[in-house]
């Protein structure tokens, strides 16, 4: 079987939204036509920030604001899953090193929990070990942190379809 084929196969699968191999690591070299990366904004999408750093919230809420709702900015990871139960938001776009806190492990927390909701990280970290440690705790989206403007978009659009998204890794 060709790895085409095979490549094929994962993709029907569950399998390739729960792991990333170091070969099939997705990259964000998917493009949008205009009129579609223009897209429709989606009110209804409501959507929860958590990121230690209060420049790189208000940042994400002004790219995501005006497509999305922000019900929500947290900076203290230790305040997310409480504030996921509280608000019940579609998305939470989730830092990975949230100070002492690892995203990773809130994202854990909240599958624990019973989130139904979805998961996008947004970090600086460039390593395939940290995309599959994410994808693996319930994440769909990984976003780089210097992509953030040109992929964050994309990647909450992608991932409110059911889609994985993940930046292009240097």
């Amino acid at each position: 079987m060709s790895s085409a084929i095979v490549l094929l196969e994962l993709m029907k699968s569950d399998a390739i939204e729960r792991c990333v191999s170091d070969v099939q690591v997705l990259q964000s070299a998917t493009t949008l036509d205009s009129a579609e990366s223009r897209g429709k904004p989606m009110p209804d999408a409501r959507i929860l920030l958590a990121d230690d750093n209060t420049a790189i919230l208000e940042h994400v809420s002004d790219i995501l604001g005006a497509n999305y709702e922000i019900i929500g900015k947290v900076a203290d990871g230790h305040l997310v899953c409480a504030e996921a139960e509280n608000s019940r938001p579609d998305l939470i776009v989730l830092d990975i090193s949230m100070g002492e806190c690892s995203g990773i492990e809130i994202a854990r927390q909240l599958q624990e929990q019973g989130y139904a909701g979805e998961i996008v990280f947004l970090t600086v970290h460039e390593d395939p070990e940290f995309v599959r440690a994410a994808i693996g705790a319930g994440g769909r989206g990984y976003v780089i942190k210097s992509r953030m403007n040109v992929d964050l978009g994309l990647a909450v659009k992608a991932v409110l379809s059911k889609r994985v998204f993940v930046s292009r890794l240097q």
